[in-house]
Order: C-alpha cells, then structure tokens, then sequence
C-alpha cells in the first residue's frame, strides 16, 4: 500500500512551525527511513500519520485513501497502522502471545493462528508464554514487531526502533528486521537520527529537517 504524503504543516506554537509544508511519497512494499537530528519533528511526524496529531494543513492518503485533509480526519484505529515505538510499549502483565493477540479481533482459533505463524516468523516459537522481562532485548523488538504486524497493517511505522540495543545487538537485528519486514511486504517508514541504522534497514533515506 502505497502513502503519499502532500504539503503537511503542524506548530505546537503559532509563531514555531515544527513541520512546514512536507511532501513524501512510500511505494508499495518500500522501507523508507527518515533521517533527521533530535528535535526535529520526525517523531511528531509518525503521530500526525497515526492520527494522534492533527496537522494544522496538508494531506495523508494511504493506499489512496484519504486520512487526512481539509475535509477529512479518520480516527487513528481505523487507519490500518502499525507502530513500534522507541521503547517497544510492550504490556508486562501479558505473554508474548498475549502481547501479539492484543488488539485482534478474531475467533480464539484464528488468533492462535495468527500468533502461531508470528511465533514463526520472528523464530520465538518456544517463548509464547514468557513475559517480556524474561526477553532479552531483540527479543522484545521482535515481539513489539510481530504485535504491530498481526492485524495486517496497511502501513508499519518504526519509531528509532535499535535506540535501546547495544551496537552488537544492533548490527544482527536490523538485519532480522529488514528480512521480517520484506517477507511480509508491509510499507514502512522509520524515523532515526543513526545514519547507519538508515542504511542498513532502509530502500531509500530522505533528509529530515521539519520540512
């Protein structure tokens, strides 16, 4: 599923744009990172795709669907979107299976299905019913993946998502992650501040300065 992005303005403050007039457009299948310092705007950026902010101008189409304009502004779960953040949000009173169910809303035999072939996917066939502070760290990223992609998202968001990983962990998971995420074929974007973390994971790197 295809995002364009077209001219997207927000300001905490009337006199302070944050984001002046942004345009970007992910191709189908795409991990586009967007690569900017700190304070920049690039995590304001993901919320005003999610629908937790709303622009003060511009247009959000996913899979050519309007999410956001002058005349449209869908509520944030009916935009079919994942999203990892930097700290993984994963719920520690839940099971890793429990983590990945959250938010399905299926048959109690489909959704073990689903975790099941998540399970698979990020190779913690043996952890469904660990609790996240039994995880070591990649393995918490895997989970907090696996949880945004089993309802299938239209689009999956990466929040600085190897900030909390030492670099050796690093260099062997953002590898597994870009595998995981081409096997599914979900369109991506990550937002970063590491340049390497960008040219690893990544399609294609865009420069982020608030616009």
């Amino acid at each position: 599923m295809d995002v364009e992005i077209k001219q997207l303005q927000f300001r905490y403050h009337p006199k302070e744009p944050l984001i002046e007039s942004f345009s970007l457009h992910v191709k189908e299948g795409e991990i586009c990172a967007i690569q900017g310092l700190s304070g920049s705007g690039k995590t304001t950026l993901l919320r005003l795709i999610t629908g937790l902010e709303t622009p003060a101008a511009g247009e959000i189409s996913i899979a050519g669907n309007a999410v956001f304009n002058q005349q449209v502004n869908i509520a944030p779960e009916q935009r079919a979107i994942g999203m990892v953040f930097q700290d993984y949000a994963l719920f520690p009173h839940m099971t890793v299976g429990e983590n990945i169910a959250f938010g399905l809303q299926r048959s109690k035999e489909d959704t073990q299905t689903i975790i099941d072939q998540m399970l698979q996917l990020i190779g913690l066939q043996a952890h469904e019913h660990r609790f996240p502070y039994e995880l070591s760290g990649g393995q918490q990223q895997r989970v907090a993946l696996a949880r945004a992609i089993a309802p299938n998202p239209k689009l999956l968001l990466l929040d600085e998502p190897f900030s909390n990983l030492d670099t050796d962990l690093k260099q062997q998971i953002r590898k597994e992650l870009r595998w995981i995420i081409k096997l599914y074929g979900v369109t991506t974007i990550m937002v970063t501040h590491d340049a390497e973390d960008a040219s690893v994971l990544a399609d294609r790197i865009i420069e982020f300065h608030g616009g």
